[in-house]
């Protein structure tokens, strides 16, 4: 930038007033006019000289200078006065510093995103008013933020856990003491989450803002197998002590009394083959629910066609229902369940149907139904139905909220009879609360039951 006149003007005034007034007084001693004139001349074009290039000088090391603060990188060049070349060789080594040091921080500061985005549990970043300011990649997966709503991973879910009253008391303890909170939450919705956070204040903050880290540990798998455990131990004792008396009092009286009966040993070895078939589905039915409840809080991958499923498994059924002259109607239309686990939502339809064979009238007729809600109906959004009815005896209504209870059973005497282990309808519920849909059951007794299970889907 080129310096203006009267700048230029104060400048080379300061710099050529005491040559000219040394000139001034020689000519008032007498010096020659013309000499004093020429002199006076050469100290003001002298003057005029050193200031643009003082001028130009200190305009140069001011745009150096400004450059390097703003981390521009500052080009080589000449300073007008050679003296000033040392200031200008400072600036341009200020400016590299400088500029190495934004780069490094720059560096350090993907390092550290990098690292917060790689951890594999979830991580938010708190402002000081409880913005979320960041999430990491399994926040988001666990808070269910898609890639598109941005690295903050604002949802409902995230929202709901931070004004959970234990959480909300970590974070304020933390902001207001400044030392690292801990805090036990269970988030009920969509599915239960036993959640371990801690509470860490940082001092001082970071570059965005930040002030706190909230890091989450999902506790609902370890403390769900140690209900699980406990469950086991209760239930599977009292289930399997039946079928297990049985087969040591037969196995008794095989080695006593009936020793050598062919014709008792014949009819006591199917009762005991009989006692641990049911034995063996009980376990396994066990197994098969403990696996579906370890993974209820994680949502399911990919898509099934329910109608193809419905009709794979009703055409398993057919020896089932050939044993009890039943009757299979079916209305299948295309209906898609969207995120859905194909073997799970096979699990649900063949216990479905089990249970309406078994427990339903002898040579009576099931139906089953599958289809789209485009629209919603009835109370439910827009998915896919699934609706399996039978025109058995009924159920009354005070045993209906009951009946996806573990080993429940309206008349345990029937059910063991028809071959049920008291876990179907357990499973059921487990498997669509993991798919987030709804199961309906609607029973009038000397009737029927209608059981109905809602997706999410198209």
């Amino acid at each position: 930038m080129s310096p203006t006149w009267p700048a230029l003007l104060r400048v080379a005034g300061l710099i050529g007033g005491v040559p000219a007034a040394a000139l001034l007084l020689l000519l008032a001693a007498g010096a020659d006019p013309a000499a004093v004139g020429v002199g006076l001349l050469a100290t003001a074009l002298a003057a005029l000289i050193l200031a643009r290039a003082w001028l130009g000088t200190l305009a140069g090391l001011e745009a150096d200078l400004r450059a390097a603060a703003e981390g521009r990188v500052v080009p080589p060049h000449e300073p007008l006065l050679p003296a000033a070349a040392r200031v200008a060789e400072s600036a341009a080594r200020l400016t590299r510093s400088l500029a190495a040091r934004e780069a490094e921080l720059s560096r350090l500061r993907r390092a550290d995103a990098a690292i917060v985005e790689a951890l594999p549990d979830p991580l938010l970043v708190l402002a000081e008013d409880g913005r979320v300011l960041r999430a990491n990649a399994a926040a988001r997966r666990f808070f269910g933020t898609s890639p598109g709503e941005g690295p903050e991973g604002r949802t409902a879910d995230t929202a709901a856990f931070l004004r959970h009253p234990r959480i909300a008391g970590a974070v304020d303890r933390a902001l207001a003491q400044g030392t690292p909170q801990s805090a036990e939450a269970v988030l009920p919705v969509p599915v239960a989450r036993d959640l371990s956070t801690q509470v860490i204040p940082l001092d001082p903050p970071l570059a965005d803002g930040g002030r706190l880290l909230v890091v989450l540990a999902d506790r609902t798998q370890a403390r769900a197998a140690e209900r699980m455990r406990a469950d086991f131990v209760a239930n599977a004792s009292h289930e399997l002590r039946t079928p297990l008396a049985s087969i040591i009092g037969f196995v008794e009286t095989l080695r006593g009394p009936a020793a050598g009966d062919v014709e008792a040993s014949t009819r006591f070895l199917a009762i005991i083959a009989d006692q641990a078939d049911r034995m063996r589905r009980l376990i396994e039915d066990l197994l098969g629910l403990s696996r579906i409840e370890m993974t209820e809080h994680q949502a399911p991958q990919g898509e099934a066609r329910l109608d193809a499923l419905a009709r794979d498994e009703a055409a398993a059924m057919a020896p089932i229902l050939a044993t009890r002259n039943v009757t299979l109607q079916m209305d299948l239309a295309p209906a898609t369940a969207v995120p859905a686990d194909p073997g799970q939502l096979a699990q649900v339809l063949r216990n479905l149907l089990e249970n309406a064979v078994r427990h339903g009238r002898e040579g009576g007729t099931v139906q089953l139904s599958v289809r789209t809600l485009a629209a919603p109906e009835g109370g439910l959004a827009p998915g896919v139905l699934l609706r399996v009815a039978d025109d058995g005896p009924g159920i009354a209504r005070e045993h209906i909220p009951r009946l996806t209870e573990r080993f429940y059973r309206v008349d345990a005497g029937r059910a063991r009879n028809a071959g049920g282990t008291g876990l179907g309808l357990a499973i059921v519920k487990h498997i669509v609360g993991h798919h987030r849909g709804q199961l309906l059951i609607d029973s009038t007794v000397g009737q029927g039951t209608v059981m109905r299970v809602w997706l999410p889907g198209r």
